[in-house]
């Protein structure tokens, strides 16, 4: 597995922060250095692996997908029966040992789709810690299941008014508060990228999923073609392809969010489009949607998770190199992606992990039979319900929209249920 070399992979990468960011950061990377060759941190990890995310995931194979596309096997890693439904809860819990082990009481994190976010929330609930998350106002409105779900677990949501209010605008927040913070603070950023060290922080807590597809397959005798996962900042993507980088074989195929179209502002393709530029931002260099004046450009996807302005710099190395391929799927066709699996399989893809499925589905006629594709399925769809169920049901969600609100602005029934029980309406808590 490649670590980065003095915090850059190949040109990509560093530590352009604040010197009042900077003690905090060799703080941490000492830290982390000595946790990974502790014993006993790595006993208790592995503990809560098993014991609460749920690890080893499944390797699914598509049975029914691979007979109606013809061609390659397909298989999907199923990180999405993951505890919390998605891979973010692997860099989560081990981002939130190490802060405890560093004597860390405050966690902060920021979050697009919301799954690094409900991830961190839970993450502090089961470790005893403070937690706040920084989220973009337009995610806070379209991903609302899993707003409701980080303040469950009893962490205090933040909306971000300022700039395109997205991801981009969550890290920001993010680092300022860190900044002012540092001493009782920890920052869970949610993917491989940053200033050194998370892009190798979070790799190394997500490369559980790789070493367990690897794994897997051997024990099966797959002879995989591919990998494919979907990018946003790229964490579900680097930790998945952790182990096979040095090699040559299989091919490591990352999907970027196509969105709706080729101009600035319909998409978040950064590797394969022609507005991407070399820049800095958010502590690190890398592959960056930007303007003339080194302003972030504005991002479009149907994934609250892939609409990131930028890219982990590992990523973009490994790009630029040649060892991973970049394409990007629309979101139409993640959309049929996820009705496609939905169908065929059982198998409820998130938005994120949908445009991998896209990918997946155009890969596979062309590869002998005799080969396995093996799609991350980074997260699992629950939480994009209000996005999915406009498209595919449209006039039946609006008719259970209105009847909820009418519900609710009666309050009736909610009055109703309270009293007989004895109790105070929600509401009124």
């Amino acid at each position: 597995m490649s670590y980065s070399q003095n915090g850059f992979f190949d040109r990509y990468g560093g530590k352009y922060v604040a010197e009042v960011l900077s003690n905090t950061l060799a703080e941490l990377k000492k830290a982390f250095t000595e946790a990974l060759h502790d014993d006993s941190f790595l006993r208790e990890l592995e503990t809560i692996q098993r014991d609460y995310i749920g690890r080893e995931t499944p390797l699914l194979f598509a049975e029914t997908a691979t007979k109606l596309l013809g061609g390659a096997q397909i298989y999907i890693k199923l990180e999405g029966l993951a505890n919390t439904g998605a891979h973010k809860i692997n860099n989560a819990i081990g981002q939130c040992l190490l802060a405890k082990r560093m004597g860390k009481k405050r966690i902060i994190a920021e979050t697009g789709a919301g799954q690094h976010g409900v991830a961190t929330a839970a993450a502090c609930a089961k470790l005893g810690l403070d937690c706040t998350v920084y989220m973009g106002e337009i995610d806070v409105r379209r991903q609302q299941p899993n707003v409701a779900t980080m303040e469950l677990y009893g962490a205090k949501v933040r909306a971000v008014t300022s700039g395109s209010r997205t991801l981009k605008d969550a890290v920001n927040e993010a680092m300022r508060d860190w900044a002012a913070n540092a001493d009782t603070t920890h920052y869970v950023l949610g993917s491989a990228l940053g200033p050194e060290p998370f892009p190798d922080m979070v790799r190394e807590f997500q490369s559980v999923i790789g070493r367990e597809v690897e794994r897997q397959a051997k024990e099966r005798g797959l002879d995989v073609a591919a990998l494919v996962a979907c990018v946003g900042g790229g964490s579900n993507a680097i930790g998945f392809f952790a182990p096979f980088i040095d090699r040559s074989e299989p091919r490591l195929i990352g999907v970027e969010a196509g969105g709706k179209g080729d101009g600035i502002g319909q998409n978040a393709v950064r590797m394969t489009g022609s507005v991407s530029r070399e820049g800095i931002m958010h502590g690190y260099k890398s592959q960056f949607l930007l303007d003339e004046d080194g302003q972030a450009l504005s991002t479009y996807s149907i994934s609250a998770g892939l609409d990131y302005c930028g890219i982990g710099p590992q990523l973009a190395a490994l790009g630029k190199r040649g060892r991973i391929e970049f394409t990007s799927a629309r979101d139409k066709e993640a959309l049929e992606a996820v009705r496609f699996f939905a169908q065929k399989e059982g198998v409820l893809f998130a938005m994120e992990s949908a445009h991998a499925g896209a990918e997946a589905i155009k890969l596979a006629p062309t590869l002998p039979k005799d080969k396995a594709i093996i799609i991350n399925m980074s997260g699992r769809g629950d939480k994009d319900l209000f996005i999915t169920s406009p498209v595919f049901r449209k006039k039946e969600w609006l008719t259970f929209l209105h009847a909820e609100t009418d519900r609710l602005e009666g309050g009736t029934e909610i009055h109703e249920a309270a009293s007989m029980k004895g109790e105070e309406p929600a509401q009124n808590l």
